[in-house]
């Protein structure tokens, strides 16, 4: 992938997750550990749901639910 390329997909996922994250997670979520990461499959470059579960600084359980594009989307596709 060219750097052109490369620089607007990374521009494409950063909206998608900013403005598709929770309402109240209107800040940088606190989080301290990841703890499990999962996203729907498609077969291809695409927009996925995604779901973060992950451990806040007071030691709770948090989900965060996303939409991201797949990881294939570097692939050449």
């Amino acid at each position: 992938m060219n750097p052109n390329n490369w620089k607007a997909f990374l521009a494409a996922s950063l909206f998608a997750v900013t403005f598709t994250a929770h309402a109240d997670i209107a800040h940088k979520p606190d989080i301290q550990r990841v703890l499990s990461t999962s996203e729907t499959t498609l077969p291809g470059c695409g927009v996925v749901n995604a779901r973060m579960t992950y451990l806040d600084s007071k030691g709770e359980t948090q989900v965060l639910e996303y939409k991201k594009f797949t990881d294939h989307c570097g692939d050449g596709n």
